[in-house]
């Protein structure tokens, strides 16, 4: 038993050590913006290694949930470029969403699933039945933090493929939005301008991102209404 809760046990240690060690002030625009000379410059000496590295941070980041994905996105556009940072934060965030879900589901999620009520076993029924759908619209709209959309599945039974599947599709439309404007973040930075994550998702970004949502809500949709269909047959002449 000791050894099924080490993983989740090692994931909040190190989350607290983060906290700890005040290493969340790194993680953020602010630090970005003074240090943005330093890091093109470490890229610019790394060369081919500098992306190798830059997806394992962001592995490290998403699977010990750590704070600050999105700076590490925009940080990514702005040394990478749009196209090899959407490549790199899609690598990363899925892999690193993919360690922290099968922790969860090994560590965790037999044990809770075990001491919930009945309620718990309808919600997994009832989310297995169209997991891809339903992640796919958790990935695509961000709405809850990313943490939370990796850790839930988890515990309603998401089959492993699955949510790696519906992760790395969900994340893309959000990704190439926060690589694109990364990349365009010069001015910015070199002007000492302030800017925040959540001015990216502007009400026309979130339109089109519910609007993805949405399509991938129709098959649901449409298996709900065949089900009703089958349900009450028309009588025979």
């Amino acid at each position: 038993m000791l050894k099924r809760w080490l993983p989740a046990a090692a994931l909040l240690g190190v989350l607290a050590l983060f906290f700890l060690l005040g290493l969340d002030k790194h993680v953020s625009f602010a630090s970005l913006r003074e240090n943005h000379g330093l890091l093109q410059d470490w890229v610019r000496r790394l060369g081919w290694k500098a992306p190798i590295l830059y997806v394992l941070l962001y592995i490290a980041v998403v699977a010990f949930s750590i704070p600050g994905a999105g700076v590490m996105s925009l940080a990514g556009g702005f040394l990478f470029g749009t196209l090899l940072a959407t490549l790199c934060i899609l690598a990363g965030a899925t892999a690193g969403a993919s360690i922290l879900f099968f922790i969860a589901k090994t560590s965790l999620g037999d044990p809770l699933r075990g001491r919930a009520g009945p309620w718990m076993k309808r919600m997994e029924e009832g989310f297995a039945e169209n997991a891809l759908s339903y992640l796919l619209v958790l990935r695509l709209v961000p709405l809850f933090p990313f943490f939370i959309v990796n850790l839930v599945p988890a515990f309603l039974g998401v089959p492993f493929p699955t949510f790696v599947l519906a992760t790395f599709i969900g994340i893309i439309p959000a990704t190439f939005v926060l690589a694109s404007v990364g990349a365009g973040l010069s001015s910015v930075l070199e002007g000492g301008g302030e800017f925040s994550v959540g001015s990216i998702f502007t009400p026309q970004v979130m339109t089109a991102l519910i609007g993805l949502a949405l399509l991938a809500l129709i098959p649901v949709a449409y298996k709900k209404r065949k089900a009703r269909g089958g349900a009450h047959p028309r009588s025979a002449p």
